[in-house]
């Protein structure tokens, strides 16, 4: 189990996490979002004992990274796929590891044909593509067998196949039981792989829960089909937007189904189709930290 105590880390005038506090339970696949900025690195690194928070703690399994006897037997991480000795092969890269904390060699074959990189093994990692750095960062992770995992941006790099792969592997990892913590940008992905949800922004928790829960109370868009679009539009003078599709159909925001057919009703309108629209994990996102975007963007032509 991984705690996050009111955790906060101030770098000279910049407070990168503010008093951030949550536990990420084993058993399911924790998925960790936030915009560019937001401190979801730093926090990985300081779980990892790389970084010291200036508030707070971050323990796993009831103890500070610093104070496990041997850590890859109890965390193992991914947090840069690219931090390795670029000149040693895949294989010396995870023996050096294995020494450290007093792991077998065969062990370091077991993960490289767990990952699938087993036929690369004696080749320098400095000539590795992305998606084979991030197997073998993967194979580090699972070497000491550690029942908590951390993944910062695990699917870097990976092609569709690979990314499939992870995700079965992590949802493989939650079954056994062990804490599955991933830090992610494609909401898509963790839309599908993630079973609870950490959102933080500007350092502070926003909100967590399940895919389900955080996009249940989120309003959406209605789906309509009617044989007079332009009489329907001017009816819907309530909906806070109405967006014209290719095929003539209207999304609808800012009102329920029920709303639009009592408008159509009096109108005299047929409908065709009335169909609520859940919103998507990425705009209950958007919509979270819409004022916790660090780089923000304008519009072609608006004004600055």
């Amino acid at each position: 189990m991984l705690k996050i105590d009111h955790i906060s880390k101030q770098y000279r005038d910049t407070l990168a996490i503010d008093d951030l506090n949550f536990d990420v339970t084993p058993g399911v696949v924790t998925g960790f979002l936030g915009p560019n900025g937001s401190g979801k690195s730093t926090t990985m690194r300081i779980i990892m004992g790389l970084d010291r928070p200036t508030k707070g703690q971050a323990t796993i399994n009831g103890q500070s990274y610093h104070d496990l006897k041997a850590p890859l037997r109890e965390v193992g991480a991914l947090l840069d796929a690219k931090s390795v000795n670029p000149k040693r092969s895949a294989r010396n890269h995870l023996r050096a590891l294995a020494a450290s904390n007093n792991i077998p060699y065969r062990r370091v074959d077991e993960v490289l044909e767990f990952v699938g990189i087993a036929s690369v093994a004696n080749k320098k990692v400095g000539g590795f593509s992305l998606g084979m750095s991030q197997r073998l960062g993967i194979a580090g992770a699972l070497l000491g067998d550690p029942g908590v995992l951390l993944f910062d941006e695990p699917v870097n790099g990976l092609d569709p196949e690979g990314i499939r792969w992870i995700r079965d592997f992590f949802r493989s990892l939650a079954k056994e039981g062990r804490t599955v913590f991933v830090s992610s940008h494609l909401m898509s992905e963790m839309a599908v792989s993630a079973d609870q949800i950490i959102v933080i922004g500007r350092g502070k928790f926003i909100t967590s829960g399940s895919v389900d829960e955080l996009t249940a109370n989120a309003t959406g868009t209605v789906l309509v089909r009617c044989e007079s679009p332009d009489r329907l539009q001017a009816s819907l003078s309530n909906a806070s937007a109405i967006e014209v599709l290719n095929d003539g159909a209207l999304s609808v925001s800012g009102l329920t189904s029920r709303d639009i057919g009592d408008a159509a009703f009096a109108a005299g309108i047929a409908l065709h189709e009335l169909t609520p629209q859940r919103a998507s994990l990425e705009e209950v996102f958007m919509d979270l930290t819409a004022d916790a975007v660090e780089y923000g963007h304008h519009t072609p032509g608006a004004a600055s």
